[in-house]
């Protein structure tokens, strides 16, 4: 045989058997991109990484989303009964009662006093209606109160990108899978598929639980006892906070004594 005939056969049979490797060392998860980076350029955001990191630009006029809560300290004749009428706020303004407890409190004298908190949800629009309706239960000085507000617009517009985008790219697959013929590519798309559809779920609760919170601010109210909380009075001196924590601590320690020695004696 002629040698160049032998040398072209050589390099043919070289090169076929180069192919044939090169197939079987392709992994499975290469089949799986390909159908990915289709997906993708077919539902119009490029490769598969641009489909994760591009997102449509945000609309200018979108409405903001703000989480308003708040909390409040007040002492008041009956908490049993202010703790009624919170509810029956809420209820009234279609709002709900996430939870709401009932104790008795012991004071440093030894004296147990009714002690209450709830926590209440109501429209965000009625926050401030709200907080006044609960001040208006006592008749002196808050003792604590904070508002806490916080933005989540950027946030939320991420989400509702990103979740733009997985939908897209999870139609896109459906298609494919529904095409693939091979048992392998239908296993490789279907993989991907279940992974875009939780990511898209968990997006769809978070985006839920921000418009929630901002349609419904959260109100924690603290009822403490009137008696609990007003001032010690000795000899024209009112004494609050640890003074009057002290002095109370002080007439208990000598009651125990007293006692202690008449059982002594």
């Amino acid at each position: 045989m002629n040698k160049k005939w032998i040398l072209l056969i050589s390099i043919i049979a070289l090169a076929l058997a180069s192919c044939s490797a090169q197939r079987e060392e392709t992994p499975q998860m290469m089949v799986e991109e390909v159908y990915v980076e289709r997906a993708a350029a077919e539902s119009g955001y490029g490769s598969n990484a641009d489909m994760a990191a591009v997102a449509p630009a945000p609309s200018a006029s979108i409405e903001r989303l703000v989480i308003q809560n708040a909390s409040l300290s007040i002492a008041v004749d009956d908490p049993e009964a202010s703790m009624d009428r919170i509810k029956e706020l809420a209820e009234e303004l279609n709002g709900y009662v996430v939870s709401a407890n009932m104790y008795q409190a012991t004071l440093n004298s030894g004296a147990q006093v009714p002690h209450a908190s709830i926590t209440i949800r109501i429209p965000s629009e009625r926050l401030n209606q709200v907080l006044d309706t609960i001040k208006a239960e006592t008749t002196v000085p808050i003792i604590s109160e904070n508002i806490d507000s916080q933005d989540v617009t950027a946030d939320y517009v991420d989400m509702s990108s990103r979740l733009t985008n997985l939908e897209a790219t999870e139609v896109q697959l459906q298609k494919i899978m529904d095409e693939a013929v091979k048992t392998e590519d239908v296993l490789a798309v279907y993989s991907r598929l279940v992974d875009i559809r939780s990511q898209i779920e968990v997006i769809k609760g978070q985006m839920k639980y921000y418009e929630e919170s901002a349609r419904l601010s959260m109100v924690s109210v603290e009822l403490v006892a009137s008696e609990e909380a007003q001032p010690l009075t000795i000899g024209g001196w009112e004494l609050k906070g640890t003074a009057k924590s002290a002095v109370e601590a002080l007439d208990k320690a000598v009651k125990w004594l007293a006692k202690a020695a008449i059982w002594i004696f």
